[in-house]
């Protein structure tokens, strides 16, 4: 960018808009209300200024108090947001947030969607590291009692569980889990961590995370995953990777609900 392109921006840029953007970030359903000292506090910015956006976001219309004098988003900003992201699918939000884990972890991250025949592959994203998982292409579909991406799925879905369990389950490594008793146990225990996690259940060497990304009734909608060599999952290295993914799930599941009508059968 030239001098002179970089000296219009800054020019066309209002510092304090930014500002006011960065505190409603703040704002989610896990934390829909804060007071004037959190907001201070968990920004980083003054006092003062913290106030004075508010009060200016409140007469804009995009924020309400509560009885308490805490402040909420007020709902024109929902209507804006739902507007917006109604006319997205869940690849195009997913596609920046497996960049950003494909990006920190040098893995390959997926995307993959429930079907009858097993989880379908609808995006991938390659890291860095010298391993490619060439055995999982985006349409690639994978039997849900392996993979992490799949299993998170079965984990989650009563109606795929009560299909799957019923099936004969083939192995693929000697790792993979065919015993209907013992894949149900392991599928409780992925729903009660939140994350499944694949350690060479269904390609030699290749180990992965996962997690769901549900809708507004908590209905399965997809999930997303890292998959790279198996040594890199494990200690700091896993525990690292399970929470940038359970992050990726939580940020497309408010995606996921802003897609899905609650009114829908």
């Amino acid at each position: 960018m030239s001098s002179e392109s970089a000296g219009a921006v800054t020019r066309d840029v209002v510092g304090a808009v930014l500002k006011a953007c960065a505190l409603l970030e703040h704002f989610d359903t896990a934390r829909p209300v804060w007071s004037l000292n959190e907001l201070t506090v968990a920004s980083g910015m003054n006092k003062t200024t913290v106030h004075r956006l508010m009060t200016t976001l409140i007469h804009a219309g995009w924020v309400a108090r509560t009885a308490d004098g805490g402040y909420r988003i007020a709902m024109p900003l929902f209507e804006i947001g739902s507007a917006a992201v109604s006319r997205l699918d869940i690849r195009d939000a997913a596609k920046p947030v497996l960049q950003e884990l494909a990006a920190a972890f040098g893995d390959t991250a997926y995307l993959m969607v429930p079907a009858e025949s097993g989880a379908v592959c609808i995006d991938r994203v390659e890291g860095n590291n010298s391993l490619v998982v060439a055995g999982i292409s985006i349409g690639s579909v994978i039997p849900y009692h392996a993979a992490a991406g799949p299993t998170v799925m079965l984990a989650y879905s009563p109606e795929l569980r009560a299909d799957w369990l019923e099936r004969d389950l083939p192995a693929f490594t000697d790792r993979t889990t065919t015993d209907p008793t013992a894949l149900r146990e392991h599928l409780d225990r992925v729903v009660a961590q939140g994350y499944s996690i694949s350690d060479a259940d269904y390609l030699d060497g290749v180990a992965a995370v996962a997690a769901p990304i549900l809708g507004q009734r908590r209905e399965l909608v997809a999930s997303v995953s890292v998959g790279g060599r198996r040594d890199a999952f494990d200690g700091d290295g896993l525990v690292a990777r399970v929470d940038a993914v359970r992050a990726a799930a939580r940020r497309l599941s408010r995606v996921a609900e802003a897609l899905h009508d609650p009114t829908d059968a």
